[in-house]
């Protein structure tokens, strides 16, 4: 069993004693499935160095139950044998209704079978809870009878709820008691910019405000955020066939993945591979968008997860107060032990020269600067 918990100093995963920075793929290709020159999908993509996968079902069944664990102990098999994580949907579980006297609800029951079914798994890395809740205008209370049920069952692997990118704070505050870790999607990039959100902010920037805003709801706890490689937004529909699609740019994804990183998120996940509507034809045959993860996300990716990037993602916080010299520069920096990390992304298509003060002195006596 691969015990996860959240390091209080970072809001890191830790499993098996190891931080680790979540780069997830929601949805991520079938794991029989092949890339365009016929390598296995989950192998490509574990490669790079995603090491999550959403996975489970939108809809568990008293009927289906042990065929579906089975099924998904199959997938947890499969992304072992990458090294990845399964990331499963408690989907209709997630949600406990009061309890009667003398009687247990289906989704309660359907709750401990899941929990009891995959708690032990080695590749079992969170579980996923009801999907934009706030949004979906399902109120916390069954979230956190949900929550509370999971953990009596399984209090080795955290819950996670992501939220729609809509909301004041206050809406979300009451959902706290319902998870271990949140955050939000958010996808900017579509015709009109930044109609994903109800934030004023139409600029890919916009992810930093959203991240900022759930690190405020979440009080304590610690974010992932969801971005985007396609979403509804820029799917073809019967008001609008002929919409072309709008995908993120390698130089706007890696933007939004620095800024989000910058604002507090913990972990990554990037959502749309699988909308095939706005596929080219090779992919969609597919089922995957690799045209996209060729071109955007596996640079990305191997970037994120090199030796270069990674320790900085899993580091703290330094107490060192680094600044920047210009008003538009958001930045984080991170103390490994071994090298203080700067991570900084500007606000603005300004173009201009930025110092860092604030800096710690070399062993000489001399001071650092950047």
């Amino acid at each position: 069993m691969a015990a996860a918990t959240i390091d209080p100093a970072t809001g890191c995963l830790v499993i098996d004693g190891e931080k680790v920075f979540p780069v997830g793929l929601s949805e991520a290709p079938s794991p029989v499935g092949t890339t365009p020159s016929g390598k296995n999908a989950w192998a490509e993509v574990a490669g790079a160095g995603v090491n999550f996968v959403r996975s489970g079902f939108r809809e568990w069944t008293l009927q289906q139950i042990d065929a579906q664990i089975a099924a998904e102990r199959g997938r947890m098999d499969a992304a072992a044998s990458h090294g990845m994580y399964c990331w499963p949907r408690l989907g209709n579980t997630g949600n406990v209704p009061a309890p009667t006297p003398g009687a247990v609800s289906v989704a309660e029951q359907l709750l401990v079978r899941v929990a009891n079914g995959l708690k032990a798994h080695p590749a079992l890395g969170a579980y996923k809870g009801v999907d934009e809740p706030a949004w979906g205008r399902v109120a916390p209370d069954g979230l956190i009878r949900a929550n509370a049920r999971l953990k009596q069952v399984d209090p080795n692997h955290p819950v996670v709820i992501t939220q729609a990118p809509l909301g004041s704070v206050a809406d979300l505050v009451p959902y706290r008691s319902s998870f271990d870790i949140t955050g939000a999607d958010i996808s900017p990039v579509a015709y009109p910019p930044g109609r994903h959100s109800d934030l004023p902010n139409r600029d890919i920037s916009v992810v930093g405000d959203v991240t900022k805003k759930m690190v405020e709801a979440a009080g304590p706890k610690p974010i992932w955020m969801t971005l985007q490689i396609a979403w509804s937004g820029i799917l073809p529909n019967q008001q609008n066939p002929g919409r072309v699609p709008r995908f993120p740019t390698l130089h706007e994804e890696r933007f939004m993945a620095y800024q989000a990183i910058v604002n507090g998120a913990r972990g990554l996940i990037f959502f749309g591979g699988q909308l095939t509507p706005v596929m080219r034809p090779r992919d969609a045959k597919s089922g995957w968008n690799w045209t996209f993860w060729e071109l955007v996300l596996r640079p990305l990716v191997i970037e994120m997860t090199s030796p270069s990037v990674l320790p900085a993602l899993i580091a703290p916080v330094t107490r060192v107060a680094v600044r920047a010299s210009a008003a538009d520069v958001e930045l984080t920096a991170r103390d490994t032990g071994d090298f203080l990390h700067v991570i900084a992304v500007r606000r603005s298509s300004t173009t201009s020269r930025v110092t860092f003060t604030g800096l710690p002195r070399k062993r000489d006596g001399t001071q650092l600067t950047a």
